[in-house]
Parts: structure tokens; sequence; C-alpha cells
């Protein structure tokens, strides 16, 4: 679970462009929308873009969503019980 955790917190960064954002000062259970990390919708869309490409996961709606972007580690969660198999 670390190690996909800081696979998605250096992804998060890559796909939004978070240059003044280090990973090893990511809190994983601080939230990732509003404080936190302070994203907004438009990084969400981006993100769910990034989680269906990368990990083939899918968010079925936004009470999923407010759940599943509630903190990194919800996230990596999320990731690890929802990706699709590796072939």
């Amino acid at each position: 679970m670390e190690k996909l955790m800081d696979e998605l917190c250096r992804k998060i960064i890559s796909t939004l462009k978070l240059s003044d954002v280090k990973p090893e000062e990511v809190d994983v259970d601080a939230p990732l929308i509003g404080a936190g990390l302070g994203l907004d919708s438009i990084d969400t869309l981006e993100l769910l873009v990034m989680l269906e490409k990368d990990y083939g996961v899918t968010v079925p709606d936004v009470n999923a969503g407010r759940k599943v972007f509630s903190s990194l580690r919800a996230l990596a969660q999320y990731v690890q019980e929802n990706r699709q198999k590796e072939q």
C-alpha cells in the first residue's frame, strides 16, 4: 500500500503539474480537494482520466468521488480494491 500511495502521489504531482509540491511533503491523510493539496473540480477531472488510463479504475458517481478523493490513503485503497487485474 505504501508503494501505491507513493506512486499515486508522484502521478498526481506530475499530472497536475504541481511543481512546488514534493512527494515527501504530502500528508497521506490530508484532504486532496479544498484543504490539503487544494485541488479543485478541474484537477479532479484530470485525476479521473489518469486513474482510468493508468489503473483501469472509474469512480461511479459524485458521492463515491467524495470518499475516494478524501485523502491520498483513501485514493490508494480505492485503486487497490478496484483496479483491473494486470495480465
